[in-house]
């Protein structure tokens, strides 16, 4: 594959690599207001339904980190051409179950197999660019990602307006989605690691490698600023259907339009990083991202406990999530930065840790149906969390002017 693609080249990777990220919100946003509709009909709790983005969430986690190191060995073809097979006879177990716990294993079982998209979309990337090229294609990649969480519940919402549909349906487009994407891949996506890039393949040899990551302060520092902020916005994924709904009283039409607004605020994050990544160190922009997310989560909180307007609570997460947008780019631009022949590995940590906080974070939510407080303090406390670590974690670097490229240089 051509290194630093430019042109349509670089406008078609673009495209076919975001249609494999979207899986993900796809997965939890498409479904989110028929949340109440799933309880009803599956005579379920609010909290057992909610766990059935748990299950989802924990299958992507540990997809990724199986489906990563195998990457390295194997290439990243052949891997998304076989999990995403799978991702639509998952998708189809969920839309014939007749009860929660069958609902509940078939999630798993999704989010099993579409984390090879998410992971193996990062992986590409490494694969593919370089330096200053990179962090501008990984911005671009987030601003088209940004959309699924504008389009997903908007398109759950419309889909849920058809005479003849229910929850049900939403699970048969996503299998027809999956084998779109495998068609996708099979026909436009070439292999992006060579044979002399590839790793040894054996459980040993993942662990080391896996194990030098974790000793890496600086790849270690980034992920986890993403892993523990982003994985509280999982609260707010969890937590707005019952809190818009349940508590405001909207519909699950205005719910929709709400929740996929959000899609806006993280594109203005990505794109600000990639359009002021030319002339501000990533490290100096996703300071500016955290703090952001800090204050807007501390609006939402103080909202929250005096149970404000609608309006004040919109606003505050709109921009807690136009700080995500920041944070995910720059700190992931940040982490997978040199990973080179470990970059399936390096991608399926940065992307496991958001999910596994998140499973730990959406149930939580439902501990009081009739109060926004839970979701907004776990939103506060994971963001603070994130800021702590970056201030403590991470090390300060320089900036060398090379030709046209920032060159970091880590002090310490």
């Amino acid at each position: 594959m051509i290194q630093n693609p430019t042109g349509k080249k670089r406008i078609a990777l673009a495209f076919i690599l975001s249609s494999l990220a979207i899986l993900g919100p796809f997965n939890i946003d498409m479904y989110l207001p028929s949340f109440p509709e799933i309880g009803a009909d599956l005579r379920a709790s609010a909290s057992l339904v909610q766990f059935s983005l748990t299950t989802f969430l924990i299958g992507l986690a540990v997809g990724q980190v199986i489906i990563g190191p195998i990457s390295d060995s194997v290439g990243r073809r052949k891997p998304l051409l076989i999990s995403l097979t799978l991702f639509s006879v998952a998708s189809l177990v969920c839309a014939l179950a007749p009860n929660i716990t069958v609902l509940i294993i078939g999630r798993f079982l999704q989010g099993l197999t579409a984390s090879a998209g998410i992971v193996l979309s990062r992986a590409v990337v490494s694969d593919v660019f370089t330096g200053r090229e990179f962090t501008k294609f990984f911005a671009l990649l987030m601003v088209i990602n940004s959309t699924a969480p504008m389009i997903a519940p908007m398109t759950g919402g419309a889909v849920l307006l058809l005479p003849f549909a229910t929850w049900h349906t939403i699970f048969y487009f996503l299998s027809v989605l999956g084998l779109v994407i495998v068609f996708i891949v099979a026909t436009k996506l070439k292999e992006s690691l060579p044979l002399e890039r590839r790793q040894p393949s054996s459980i040993g040899h993942s662990l080391r490698t896996m194990g030098s990551l974790m000793r890496d302060r600086s790849f270690i520092g980034y992920a986890l600023i993403v892993g523990i902020i982003h994985g509280g916005s999982f609260a707010y994924v969890a937590g707005t259907p019952f809190v818009y709904q349940g508590i405001y009283g909207v519909s699950p039409q205005v719910f929709s339009i709400l929740f996929g607004i959000n899609g806006l605020a993280i594109v203005a994050g990505s794109f600000t990083i990639g359009r002021l990544s030319e002339k501000f160190h990533e490290r100096s922009l996703l300071r500016v991202g955290v703090l952001i997310a800090v204050c807007a989560n501390s609006l939402l909180l103080l909202t929250a406990i005096v149970q404000g307007p609608l309006a004040m609570v919109v606003l505050a997460i709109f921009v807690y999530m136009g700080s995500i947008g920041m944070i995910i780019t720059s700190a992931t631009t940040l982490a997978m930065r040199s990973q080179g022949h470990r970059a399936g590995s390096a991608s399926a940590v940065v992307g496991m840790l958001p999910l596994f906080v998140g499973s730990l974070m959406a149930p939580l939510v439902g501990i009081n149906e009739s109060s926004a407080v839970p979701m907004g303090a776990i939103m506060f406390m994971t963001s603070l969390i994130g800021c702590i670590i970056f201030f403590t974690l991470t090390k300060k670097e320089v900036v060398i002017e090379e030709g046209h490229y920032k060159k970091a240089v880590a002090e310490g």
